[in-house]
Parts: C-alpha cells; sequence; structure tokens
C-alpha cells in the first residue's frame, strides 16, 4: 500500500509542478491565444501525464527503501537471511526472471515488491511477517511478490496512471477554457485568464480523485493475478490460502494504517473504490476456486 501511495503522491507531485512551470513559461497562454488548439493540447497533456509516472517508475525502488528503512542483503547475517535469498533465488528462477533484490525491513507484516525493470527488481519483507508466519507461508508471500514482478505489474501501473494522467491535464485545460471564455465574454483580452488557472487546478485535484479510482481497480486486479501466480510458482494454491487466512488473524487495531487496504478490515461503502487491495475472503474463494 505504502509503495503505491508514494507512486500516485510522486506522480501528483510532478503534474503539479510542472503544470505550475509550464503555465509560468507561457504554454497554457499558447494553447489558449486563438482558441483552443487541441492537438497541441494533446501532445502537451501526453508530456506532462506521462513524465510523472516515469519519474515515479524509476525512483520506486530507492523510494521504497527510504520509506520503510529496508535493508539489502548483500551477505546473510543468520540463517534466516540466508534462507530469503535462496528462496527469491528460486521462484525467481521458475517465474523467468532476473535475480531481485532482497531487502528485510522493521514493521508489521507485509511485504513488497517494486523497480522498473523485471531483471533489477526489489523484493522486501517485514521483520512482522517472518515471525508472524510459518515458512511455507512466507515463501507464498515471496511468491506473490516475484509474480508481481514477473507480471510487470509496476510497468503496466506506470502505463495506466500515464493514461489516466494525460486525460486529467487535457479534460481540465479543456474545461478551464471554456468557464475562462464564459467569465470573459466581454472581454477582448488574450490569453487566459484567472478563470481559466482557477478552474484548471480545481479540475485536476476532481479528475485526479477519478483517476486515484481506476488505478485502485487495476491494483484490487492485480492481487488477484499476482496470488494465482504464486500458486503456479509453488505448485498449489493452499500456501498461499493460508498465508492469506493468517493476515486475517491478525487485529486490525494492532495494523499501521498501510495494512488496512489488505482487506482485514473492509471499507464501508463509497471509500471501498479507493482500496487498493480486495478483501481477503475474496482473494481466498478465488484461489479455492483454482483447485
Amino acid at each position: 500500500m505504502k509503495r503505491i501511495l508514494l507512486f500516485i503522491a510522486t506522480n501528483i507531485a510532478v503534474l503539479v509542478v510542472m503544470s505550475v512551470i509550464l503555465s509560468l513559461l507561457g504554454v497554457d497562454r499558447f494553447l489558449t491565444r486563438s482558441g483552443l488548439n487541441l492537438p497541441m493540447l494533446m501532445v502537451f497533456s501526453l508530456v506532462v501525464g506521462f513524465t510523472g509516472s516515469i519519474i515515479s517508475l524509476l525512483m520506486s525502488k530507492s523510494m521504497a527503501k527510504w520509506s520503510t528503512g529496508a535493508r539489502v542483503i548483500e551477505t546473510p547475517m543468520n540463517g534466516t537471511e540466508a534462507w530469503l535469498l535462496q528462496t527469491v533465488g528460486k521462484l525467481a528462477q521458475r517465474a523467468g526472471i532476473g535475480m531481485p533484490e532482497v531487502a528485510v525491513y522493521d514493521g508489521e507484516p507485509n511485504a513488497f515488491a517494486t523497480g522498473a525493470f523485471r531483471d533489477s527488481a526489489l523484493v522486501a519483507v517485514s521483520t512482522g511477517l517472518l515471525q508472524g508466519m510459518t515458512q511455507e507461508e512466507v515463501e507464498a508471500v515471496l511468491g506473490h511478490e516475484v509474480a508481481h514482478i514477473a507480471n510487470g505489474d509496476m510497468v503496466t501501473m506506470t502505463l495506466i496512471q500515464g493514461v489516466v494522467n494525460t486525460f486529467v491535464v487535457f479534460l481540465s485545460r479543456v474545461v478551464g477554457y471554456f468557464v475562462d471564455s464564459a467569465l470573459r465574454r466581454n472581454n477582448e483580452s488574450s490569453g487566459p485568464g484567472i478563470g481559466y488557472m482557477v478552474t484548471v487546478m480545481v479540475c485536476q485535484v476532481v479528475f485526479g480523485i477519478g483517476a486515484s479510482i481506476i488505478v485502485a481497480w487495476f491494483s484490487r486486479h492485480r492481487e488477484f493475478r499476482a496470488d494465482a501466480g504464486a500458486a503456479r510458482l509453488l505448485g498449489t494454491p493452499q500456501p498461499m490460502i493460508n498465508a492469506l487466512a493468517r493476515l486475517g488473524g491478525f487485529s486490525p487495531e494492532g495494523l499501521p494504517q498501510n495494512m488496512a487496504a489488505l482487506g482485514i478490515s473492509d471499507k464501508p461503502g463509497i471509500m471501498a473504490l479507493f482500496s487498493t487491495h480486495p478483501p481477503l475472503e475474496q482473494r481466498i474463494a478465488a484461489l479455492r476456486g483454482q483447485r
């Protein structure tokens, strides 16, 4: 959950900064000087929309290590770390990807995989996961994360985020142009006015919320695929079912906020649209259907 929030936050930050800089440089005035130049606006939106996604993807490993304090295992310090390296190496070989970096960080039961490239990704597990699960369950979680890498989920998420960013930028400026034109109906001054700039900023926030729902939907979908991938890598879905059931046994009150999205406690009503993980019960049911 944390890596997804950081990915989206970086996208939004880059999007806002680029929009402000380009507005100060007069790009918006160029796009609206003699009416709205839709082809140029689409090119502009593509550049701005995908820049944030690509930067987020390239920075994903560094951001994940920094945000969790993860320590990459270079030389195993104990038997557990040696087993982690061996297990991830075995799963990566089965999945047909390069050996990822393997890291451990202090925290509640959780794990993640990230990185821009399939053959140089990062798999990290928390101390809480290692202490609270059996070795077979941990292996299933590692298989889940390796499946994320093999499926190219981070790259696909980058493309989806870039597309929705592009439409956010494009539609915000189209709406801003028409609102500004209505406000300046009898004003002959050229270039966008304050109505345009305010409308664009408000629309980017509103449309950005809608974009987050789309990204969250894809994130939920990819969790089912990664669960199925773990079942294939281990040869049976049972270890992954056991691992998910174990997660369901933890008390929601004792978990950090970034664990809430794992479906341990369902989000009520409309907030379910922003959940990046489906409920554990649905994931377990899907795995049982593969038997």
